[in-house]
């Protein structure tokens, strides 16, 4: 099943998913910020258009769209696709939205699935649960399905653990019995496009990997792999004042995040069930971009 898929925000995801999408013969269009992204996104051959999420775009930039996904985070004020495109959006059969396992709340290091009330307390995360309603609430009324895809924290090339120790900012935060899940963008990609070919209304999915992990095994990880000497672990009491209020937020929350559904429902096989495997193959990609820089 194929045809024209328009992504609000071709940013780290939206990108990946597109090229994805595009590869397995899907038409491809959708949105950015500034002129300078666009070229780029033109020179890689996709149709982009200009979207600040105050003005509506043009209803032939979304075309004929049979496929809509939103990556854009929400504002206070709500989302800004469906602000300005609500009424374009309910002619497409198919509506997806990425948000976030944040709408959990904390577990205590609990495990957590798709049927796990949503009891967010970030205000990030109340703004995430309103935006999957508001999605939810324009395919009730259009007829269109509607799939939400809840994600802990990306990672992949250029933002990840290896990019860290590399650049030499990579922290070990020792904040006994907490954990994170965490997922590839390429997994991230391949679980939205079989969600693509098999839409089932209402459809939630925790798109997460089978490990969660503390941030400290992560980064020792990474270290071991670049041959890097391991940082000392820093006591969380210690380092928590001097963390951003954003940051300490992320250490507020503890849970590990369950994904039978895209497994059993998709038929998702994860390219990286682990950081493990993603690390390493983000680590060898650097070795083999430095081994041609130098030839």
């Amino acid at each position: 099943m194929t045809g024209r898929l328009f992504i609000f925000g071709l940013g780290y995801c939206g990108l990946e998913i597109a090229k994805l999408a595009r590869a397995a013969g899907w038409n491809v269009a959708g949105t950015c910020r500034t002129s300078e992204k666009a070229n780029e996104l033109r020179g890689l051959g996709f149709e982009a258009h200009l979207f600040d999420g105050t003005a509506a775009l043009p209803a032939e930039a979304i075309g004929k769209a049979t496929h809509v996904l939103c990556t854009i985070a929400p504002g206070t004020t709500g989302d800004p696709a469906l602000k300005t495109s609500a009424r374009v959006l309910r002619d497409a059969r198919w509506l997806g939205y990425l948000s976030t396992t944040g709408v959990y709340g904390d577990h205590g290091g609990g495990w957590v699935d798709e049927d796990t009330p949503a009891r967010p307390v970030q205000p990030r995360s109340i703004e995430r649960l309103a935006t999957e309603r508001a999605w939810q609430a324009v395919g009730l009324e259009s007829g269109s399905a509607v799939d939400i895809f809840r994600l802990p924290g990306i990672y992949g090339p250029g933002r990840s653990a290896i990019d860290q120790v590399k650049a030499g900012t990579a922290r070990r935060i020792d904040k006994p019995g907490q954990v994170f899940s965490r997922i590839h963008v390429e997994d991230v990609a391949g679980t939205v496009l079989l969600a693509l070919g098999h839409p089932r209304a209402g459809a939630i999915y925790n798109v997460a990997d089978d490990l969660p992990a503390a941030t400290g095994e992560v980064v020792a990880f990474a270290c071991e792999l670049l041959s890097k000497p391991v940082p000392a672990a820093l006591p969380w009491d210690e380092v928590a004042p001097t963390m951003s209020a954003m940051a300490r937020s992320f250490y507020a929350e503890n849970r590990r995040v369950k994904n039978d559904r895209i497994k059993n429902e998709l038929g998702v096989t994860l390219r990286y069930p682990t950081y493990r495997e993603g690390l390493r193959a983000i680590a060898a990609s650097c070795r083999t971009a430095g081994l041609q820089a130098r030839s």
